[in-house]
């Protein structure tokens, strides 16, 4: 059975996890938004999304370009998790999941570190 929890608390739970980024790293992150939506489009499962260029990907020719996004899917976390406890983990799980896509880690080596 899905979680219910409503939209604001829903924000809060991902700033929160915002902040269990240590601080040298958040300082660090450029140009890019953090948006909650409530399903992606295209993959209704899908709990999160990366677009942009990576920090690592960056070259002196980056400039005047709209923000990278990450996108966190309010409902396919609310659908994948079966209680709250487990959503705030999984909810703090893909904001690093994919903050750490705008630092140019891949998928792989987040599973490796325990973050997929």
């Amino acid at each position: 059975m899905p979680v219910e929890m409503s939209r604001l608390r829903f924000d809060e739970l991902v700033a929160e996890a915002l902040d269990l980024i240590p601080s040298e790293l958040a300082a660090a992150m450029d140009n890019v938004v953090v948006l909650v939506e409530e399903r992606n489009p295209d993959e209704p499962t899908l709990l999160g999304l990366y677009e942009g260029v990576a920090l690592t990907e960056r070259t002196s020719t980056y400039g005047g370009v709209l923000p990278d996004r990450i996108t966190i899917y309010r409902e396919a976390l609310m659908d994948f998790c079966s209680d709250e406890d487990e959503l705030v983990d999984e909810i703090a799980v893909t904001v690093v999941h994919e903050v750490a896509h705008h630092f140019g880690i891949d998928d792989h080596k987040l599973h490796e570190m325990g973050w997929g």
